[in-house]
């Protein structure tokens, strides 16, 4: 079977981390589609094992929480009237917890927006804690109980919800892609001790925007949406490893977050992420009819 030299792996890799969708990457590098898109599924199985057994122990102190959203295959008021939907069309969130200090994303998950989900997801979150924490929050209801479910009282934690008025000076379809005014912030003890003048979330909202810069699938008003919510996993997954093992912040003296937080002591590159690949790739078995022998004397 033909196999990519590591040069090519490392440029189509380094060509989505960077925000190009699959065809465009395709054209860039000289491969087919789905060289590219088995490549990615590749890299993103990858990613979220190594991430999910050697991000642990995070000695972070200021965690937090957010949720953006995207969609798969369609808008969930198109999925009923979509020809041939998949199972998982339709709102497609990506819950992340980011550590305030280090920039690391310490835990993120894929999948609806409801309790379900946020119970799951901060369950993984303290899984991978090493200390007591501040947490913070938009004002989403399903937090409440899924922090209280798995942290108990050993957080403090606090909500931080915004007051929207109406799009200033916009009329008609300029409201659709204008965001409404934030007129105010309300911040509200929920458990613990929590220091009034670190709730916030503006650290995880930058990584919003970073996302939609560097993930193509989260790009407003564009074809480039996901048609599968496996591969909308894998793409979040590769974007995260490299996020926070490879891309250099300016904010940490060019350290990585991963660096920051001490969960590695080294810079990564792309030829890392492919290692990561080649490592969990099955081993090549005989080729052709095989019948192991069996040991003694036959008739």
């Amino acid at each position: 079977m033909n196999k990519l030299d590591a040069k090519s792996r490392a440029l189509i890799i380094r060509l989505l981390v960077e925000g190009n969708s699959i065809r465009s990457t395709a054209r860039i590098a000289d491969v087919s589609k789905n060289t590219v898109n088995k490549l990615l599924i590749e890299a993103g199985k990858a990613c979220s094992e190594y991430h999910d057994a050697n991000v642990r122990n995070v000695r972070a102190s200021v965690i937090q929480c957010d949720e953006i959203w995207s969609f798969t295959y369609a808008k969930q008021k198109n999925v009923a009237t979509a020809k041939a939907a998949p199972e998982g069309a339709g709102d497609t969130w990506t819950w992340t917890a980011l550590d305030s200090e280090s920039k690391l994303i310490v835990s993120y998950m894929v999948g609806g927006r409801d309790s379900e989900y946020a119970v799951a997801f901060m369950d993984d979150l303290r899984d991978r804690l090493a200390t007591r924490v501040q947490l913070t929050t938009d004002g989403h209801k399903a937090y409440l109980e899924a922090i209280e479910g798995a942290f108990g009282g050993d957080v403090d934690y606090a909500q931080l919800v915004k007051i929207y008025g109406g799009v200033t000076g916009s009329q008609g379809h300029e409201k659709k892609y204008s965001p409404a005014e934030c007129t105010g912030i309300r911040k509200r003890r929920v458990e613990g001790n929590p220091d009034k003048a670190l709730v916030s979330t503006s650290h995880v909202e930058r990584q919003n925007l970073t996302m939609r810069m560097h993930i193509r699938r989260f790009t407003r008003l564009t074809n480039a949406f996901s048609k599968k919510v496996e591969n909308h996993c894998y793409a979040v997954a590769l974007h995260f490893m490299y996020y926070n093992f490879c891309r250099q912040h300016k904010s940490l003296n060019k350290l990585t977050p991963a660096m920051a937080a001490c969960v590695t002591d080294r810079l990564w590159d792309i030829e890392d992420i492919i290692a990561l690949v080649d490592e969990a790739a099955p081993k090549p078995g005989p080729r052709g009819p095989y019948k192991k022998r069996e040991s003694g004397i036959s008739n």
